[in-house]
């Protein structure tokens, strides 16, 4: 097991924008800590880093999508006495997000410890970029990318919720995983991107302050932050997180993802050749 050692505001910040450039990009935010933390710094950032500073980025989203998400809600609530309501594509919706963050929930609790140690290999990591990109190219080649958020199902929730789980393992990236699923599944781009986002939340959220009781034991895995660092660079990726989001919904209404499939594929080639020549610990 990794040793924690003390974590400086430069490694702090630098980590907090890899977290905030790449949380909403389908290329893994989890898998280039890893890769930035142990090239750059000599260690592993942590799962509770990591964790901790995407409540940042989450907030980016419940922000930016404040208004969708104060509408879902308040549906949600109508609906559980007004059955007019429950007929509507937003109450719909709102169940779609919730069923669809159960499966990450419970394979996050129940495989915890072996998240945090295990899966955080290098060479998990360069293989699930490279597989998981190659995935998402296929998903953007053969995807009819036809239905739109009112054609939503619940067999939509269900199946990129399975896929936001694998996210788990660093180098799937939920957004990818959700991404691709939602590409296969025939939703136009945007749709599942949008979608993507608001399946993100609980299980972000849930996920962070989960971990919060882990981020300064010193027991655990990983560099070692302050209170100041975390609060600092759990803003900072947040506020980048935001900008990232606003690109990312104009990108793909005009783009396909091909740009981060070979991302994905070309940095998981560098994790082999940087193993391979010992340069980086696994």
């Amino acid at each position: 097991m990794l040793e924690w050692v003390s974590l400086s505001w430069l490694q702090a910040m630098v980590l907090a924008v890899v977290q905030g450039l790449t949380e909403f990009l389908p290329i893994s935010s989890s898998g280039h800590l890893a890769i930035v933390s142990k090239l750059f710094f000599g260690g592993d950032a942590g799962a509770s880093f990591t964790a901790v500073t995407q409540i940042g980025t989450e907030l980016a989203v419940v922000i930016y999508f404040i208004g969708d998400i104060a509408r879902l809600i308040a549906v949600w609530f109508r609906g559980l006495f007004n059955v007019e309501i429950r007929a509507t594509q937003d109450y719909k919706l709102s169940w779609y997000v919730i069923v669809g963050s159960l499966p990450i929930g419970i394979l996050g609790f129940l495989f915890q410890d072996y998240i945090r140690s295990t899966l955080r290999s290098l060479w998990i990591t360069g293989t699930t970029l490279i597989v998981f990109g190659i995935l998402m190219g296929l998903a953007e080649r053969y995807g009819k990318q036809l239905r739109a958020q009112a054609q939503l199902r619940l067999s939509d929730g269900v199946l990129m919720g399975l896929a936001q789980a694998l996210a788990l393992i660093p180098g799937v990236s939920r957004s990818g995983g959700t991404i691709t699923a939602g590409l296969s599944l025939g939703l136009a781009r945007s749709t599942a991107v949008r979608f993507s986002f608001l399946l993100a939340i609980p299980a972000v959220f849930a996920a962070g302050i989960s971990e919060l009781g882990h981020v300064f034991e010193p027991s655990g895995p990983g560099m070692q932050p302050t209170v100041a660092q975390m609060w600092v660079s759990t803003i900072v990726a947040g506020v980048i997180g935001y900008l990232v989001i606003a690109w990312l919904l104009r990108f793909v209404q005009r783009h396909s993802v091909y740009i981060f499939v070979w991302w994905r594929i070309a940095v998981g080639l560098a994790v082999y050749a940087l193993l391979g020549f010992g340069v980086i610990p696994a």
